[in-house]
């Protein structure tokens, strides 16, 4: 699968660079220049993009409090009404024109979850260049499939999907016109333990979905990052902060700039190492040949003595005779007078 999918010039696909994307959610803490300062952290750490939350507290959820509107016990927001919530962890509408043209100032890709359809309308008029469907929205078609008609990338996270929900999801897209789609393997768990990640179903999502796959991951450090990239992924998004201690609704399982850089490093890095299908020596690794084995004279011989495990051997370096013929030789008279250390050559042999 070699599929390749632009987003503001960045090509993401099988042997491209990684698309790192840093996702801002709550962590500006309702302040606008804290979130511009988020995002210059996100280039300066080697970012390729920033990723914002488009949603008012009443476009995503209600004004309710019965049970099911608490946030899930466990949950780092365990004890808090959603509506509450949403309100304190919104991105403002009236940000996001000069977050935008921020982020084009300082070349960073900027795009943004919506999670209703009035945010695509207003995202389109800011002409976002994809959208990132939430693990959450995955079962929200309506949503998916006016995203999928503006014909603009769409990279969709499975958090909490079934495979069922993924080719729904998938299919929704698809019958709108639109195969330009990412899946991002992702937990849902906030941070995710490393025993519940489950890395390898990225490379099965690759290839039973015929997609280009990714990991969203809310897990501590990089360690499943760079893991995720040997796996095949070819977008990492993680959660950036300026500093945890600052507090917020996502802050305790964001990464601070530093090590999000480091992260970054270690990405390029295995990109570097993961290469390509190669059996050809370098010019380094031919020349090492010579430090191999091969058959070489081991005791000072006569000429017409028997060649036998006492005067030949299999060592290194390698300039002699291959290990293949030495069962071919034993047996055999020397052809001349040879000394210990003469590496093995077929016209010392009668």
């Amino acid at each position: 699968m070699n599929k390749c999918i632009v987003i503001d010039n960045h090509q993401i696909g099988a042997s491209k660079p990684v698309f790192t994307i840093a996702e801002m959610s709550a962590n500006h803490l309702m302040d606008y220049e804290r979130a511009k300062k988020i995002m210059l952290a996100a280039k300066q750490s080697g970012a390729d993009a920033i990723k914002l939350q488009t949603y008012r507290p009443d476009t995503i959820t209600l004004d309710c409090r019965g049970e099911e509107f608490m946030a899930t016990k466990g949950s780092p927001w365990e004890g808090m009404n959603l509506y509450d919530l949403y309100k304190e962890a919104y991105t403002p509408w009236e940000w996001h024109k000069g977050l935008f043209e921020y982020a084009k100032e300082i070349g960073l890709t900027c795009f943004s979850s919506p999670f209703d359809l009035t945010a695509v309308d207003f995202l389109e008029e800011l002409n976002t260049p994809a959208y990132k469907i939430a693990s959450f929205e995955i079962t929200d078609i309506p949503l998916i499939r006016k995203v999928a008609k503006t014909g603009k990338p769409i990279i969709i996270s499975t958090g909490i999907a079934e495979i069922a929900d993924i080719d729904l999801a998938l299919k929704t897209c698809r019958d709108n016109g639109n195969d330009n789609v990412i899946l991002l393997k992702c937990v849902s768990e906030y941070p995710t333990p490393y025993s519940e990640m489950n890395l390898r179903t990225i490379t099965n999502m690759r290839e039973t979905f015929d997609c280009v796959v990714g990991l969203s991951d809310h897990s501590m450090g990089d360690t499943v990052d760079v893991a995720a990239v040997a796996l095949g992924a070819c977008v990492i998004e993680k959660h950036l902060t300026l500093k945890r201690e600052d507090g917020g609704p996502d802050g305790s399982f964001s990464m601070e700039p530093e090590e999000y850089r480091e992260m970054v490093n270690s990405i390029r890095n295995v990109e570097q190492a993961l290469g390509t299908v190669r059996y050809e020596l370098t010019d380094k690794q031919r020349n090492s040949r010579g430090r191999s084995r091969s058959l070489y004279v081991s005791k000072d011989i006569k000429k017409g003595d028997i060649f036998s495990p006492e005067n030949i051997k299999s060592i290194r370096p390698g300039y002699g005779l291959h290990t293949k013929y030495y069962d071919e030789i034993l047996g055999r008279k020397s052809a001349c007078d040879l000394k210990k250390g003469t590496a093995m050559k077929w016209n010392y042999i009668d």
